[in-house]
């Protein structure tokens, strides 16, 4: 179990943001600095802030743990990047370091993709395909255990791995995807035989960890965290055919895509109850705004595609999309976090993974470029999603929710 309760961030998109000219501010900070050394001076102007080293910002805020995602080979055949902070394995190794320069922990979640793996795609890495099943299984074992050696080699070793990304539909497709209902229904031998692969694939990426270092936790990490059905299903598939066992259920709870609070709060209490395992809501965020960015990226409409906030989902929301309905979201999501417990009144919500609350609406940084989404045979168009669900206000100002979370205690 970690030692300290996660408040944890997402930045994987950082290095890109800077390089790209991002700036992030402390105003409120440099406010109560002045306070404390010379009250009689007027108040600071916001804009006359110095800009700040983003992991000493979000340090002051309480924050202790960073997610990086590894994508395998996020370049064309001509090395051109895929873009969305081209996570590669030196781009990893340079973020980690700052963090645990922070003391903070650090979660490596391996995508065993070039590019982004979630519930829609998981496109094995470009040197794997056409791999059978015994290739894809040894690779995915030499690749975790090899990247765990470099890290542990340069002195940044993770302190928790996670074995894929939203793996709701499996991993490393299609040898790895999961049935459908209706394959299922079709033929049942045929749809237990794709679970399975689906449990070798995990359980070989955690033998290589364990072999490296078997203190490092462990999770496993699906989607559409207010969805018990599909967490019982997947679950219970799993430890059925597993061969290696996990410290840390992980879950992504966004509200505009995954239901009420109070389902996500069903499924974390069912979920540790069934699988006795630790829960960390792997990724989360929530908007503090419906003000559209499109000046900042200075993109033309056709290639930009706007926030995933889109008003049709968040029309319904339990919490406004303003600065304090953001506030409201994370002091509710931290306190039923801190308040799962087993029998034995052990805590065993052990935290939350804010994504990507850094990546701010500077012109370039986007989901995806031409080069990725030659990659992914996807349509597009590009640009920036997320940048109103940031903790930061698009001109990079920390915003009230690190307050928020920097005042929450666990205990």
């Amino acid at each position: 179990m970690t030692t300290q309760w996660i408040k944890g961030v997402d930045l994987s998109s950082l290095y890109e943001e800077e390089g790209l000219g991002a700036k992030y501010f402390d105003s409120s900070f440099n406010e109560s600095t002045r306070l404390k050394s010379n009250p009689s001076v007027p108040n600071i102007d916001p804009k006359t802030v110095p800009s700040e080293d983003v992991f000493t910002i979000l340090s002051r805020y309480g924050i202790n743990y960073l997610r990086l995602k590894l994508w395998n080979d996020p370049y064309d055949s001509n090395r051109r990047p895929y873009g969305a902070g081209t996570n590669d394995l030196a781009t990893d190794l340079s973020l980690a370091r700052r963090a645990l320069k922070k003391g903070w922990g650090f979660l490596l979640n391996f995508h065993y993709s070039d590019f982004w793996a979630d519930p829609g795609k998981q496109i094995p890495p470009k040197a794997w395909t056409d791999y059978s099943e015994e290739e894809l299984l040894q690779a995915v074992y030499n690749y975790t255990k090899e990247t765990l050696l470099t890290f542990q080699k340069e002195g940044a070793m993770p302190t928790m791995v996670q074995i894929g990304n939203e793996i709701t539909n499996g991993l490393l497709w299609p040898l790895g995807k999961k049935p459908w209902p209706e394959e299922m229904a079709a033929d049942p031998v045929a749809g237990e035989k794709q679970y399975e692969r689906i449990a070798r694939l995990v359980s070989s990426g955690i033998r290589a960890v364990r072999e490296v270092d078997p203190s490092i936790q462990v999770m496993i990490h699906l989607d559409n965290g207010g969805n018990n059905a599909m967490y019982v299903d997947w679950f219970d598939h799993y430890q059925t055919y597993a061969t290696e066992d996990f410290d840390i259920l992980g879950m992504s709870y966004y509200p505009f895509w995954h239901g009420a609070m109070k389902d996500l709060v069903f499924n974390m209490a069912d979920c540790l109850k069934r699988y006795h395992k630790d829960i960390v809501i792997d990724e989360v965020s929530m908007g503090f705004t419906m003000e559209d960015y499109a000046s900042y990226e200075q993109l033309s409409p056709s290639k930009r595609k706007g926030y995933a906030t889109k008003p049709h989902l968040v029309e319904g929301l339990e919490y406004p999309m303003t600065k304090e309905g953001q506030c409201a979201f994370m002091k509710d999501l931290m306190g039923h976090i801190a308040s799962l417990k087993d029998g034995n009144n052990t805590l065993r919500g052990l935290g939350f993974f804010y994504w990507e609350p850094a990546w701010i609406p500077v012109p370039g940084c986007g989901w995806a470029n031409d080069e990725a989404l030659a990659y992914t045979k996807e349509k597009g168009p590009g640009g920036n999603e997320w940048a109103n669900q940031a903790l930061f206000d698009y001109d990079g100002h920390v915003l009230p929710a690190l307050t928020t979370i920097r005042d929450f205690n666990p205990c």
